[in-house]
């Protein structure tokens, strides 16, 4: 029997959470506003994207003939994000703009309308030709694994009144999305594959005079994201556990691309808060099914992670969803491929 945890308490943890999550949005540093007004006519093709793994592939291959600039700054949570006039004129000041697409960014339809007419930006979205999740798969199978059928969840309660509110409350925690799109295609090695080409490609097209360049670079990242696809379908094929409980919902593709399954605490979007019998009903499944480990992440608070984590009697670890890097990891050279990596030690250590 799982330990019953009081309203009150519930109610305390939630109002905590949602404040702590409301401080996650940060200012953009001193640093990235003097890099922004610093930038010059180096010659270069001027590159904006708008998350960092995109900004990481298109370093990568755009190499000595590209300037790229990420929008948004090391250590804040891109669901926190939004941009500022100084944004729209980085964009307008570029060659090339390069968004992930999949309803990841919300704010781009009203940032490309404060680009100026007299911009030569191209703009390109990357996730086309990536197989995308709706919330809806992703929700259908958090619901089944984690044991929690809708009729069950109804016969919990009495009356019209009740289902109703209980309807109220799916609709509230999953944050309206239950037609989105889950846009975390990067955290499977086999999607970034397909964000790599599609930078190559745009890359290329806006500048051809060093296409050849650009396609040696590209087939270099190429190799090292193909041996890290390799990788982890050897490393999680061999583990007996399958099922990775986490924070927050951003690694459907990982789960789908290498015979996982994820349940999550929050929903597509971190700030998402869930309710008390969520977190009951999560902490029973980690029991029945023998989860030995709770994933957070670190650009979010851990404080849910910790409580469920507590409540199973289980420990909890770093996934890391590479939204972006914090401060820290930016100034010790980490990387879209280190993090990747040790995400994959810290899967096999909790499912082997």
């Amino acid at each position: 029997m799982i330990r019953k945890i009081s309203s009150m308490a519930i109610i305390i943890l939630l109002v905590l959470f949602a404040g702590a999550c409301s401080n996650a949005a940060k200012e953009i540093d001193g640093n990235q506003s003097e890099e922004i007004e610093k930038q010059t006519e180096t010659g270069k093709l001027q590159v904006v994207t708008s998350i960092y793994p995109l900004y990481f592939f298109a370093s990568e291959i755009g190499g000595d003939h590209a300037e790229v600039l990420n929008l948004i700054p090391p250590g804040v949570e891109p669901h926190d994000w939004t941009p500022k006039s100084k944004d729209m004129q980085t964009a307008t000041d570029a060659s090339l703009l390069l968004y992930h697409g999949a309803e990841l960014e919300s704010w781009m339809d009203s940032f490309l309308k404060g680009i100026s007419k007299d911009s030569k930006v191209v703009v390109k979205e990357m996730s086309q030709g990536i197989h995308l999740i709706t919330a809806d798969e992703e929700e259908d199978s958090h619901h089944h694994d984690a044991g929690n059928e809708h009729e069950e969840h109804e016969h919990d309660k009495d009356g019209e009144a009740a289902q109703k509110a209980d309807a109220d409350e799916h609709d509230h925690d999953h944050g309206d999305h239950h037609h989105a799109i889950d846009p975390h295609t990067w955290v499977s090695p086999k999607a970034a594959l397909i964000l790599a080409k599609n930078v190559r490609d745009s890359l290329a097209e806006a500048d051809p005079e060093h296409t050849e360049s650009y396609e040696a670079n590209y087939t270099v990242l190429k190799g090292k994201l193909e041996l890290l696809d390799q990788q982890y379908e050897e490393t999680l094929g061999k583990t007996s556990q399958k099922n990775i409980v986490v924070s927050h919902q951003a690694f459907g593709y990982l789960a789908r691309d290498y015979g996982l399954k994820q349940v999550s605490i929050m929903g597509l979007n971190p700030d998402a808060e869930p309710l008390a019998q969520d977190i009951l009903r999560i902490a029973k499944f980690v029991k029945e099914q023998n989860v030995r480990y709770i994933f957070f992440e670190e650009l979010v608070s851990d404080q849910l992670a910790q409580t469920l984590a507590s409540e199973a009697k289980v420990e909890t670890m770093v996934l890391n969803p590479l939204e972006g890097l914090t401060k820290e990891q930016q100034k010790s050279g980490e990387s879209y491929l280190t993090l990747m990596e040790r995400n994959l030690q810290n899967l096999w250590q909790a499912l082997k």
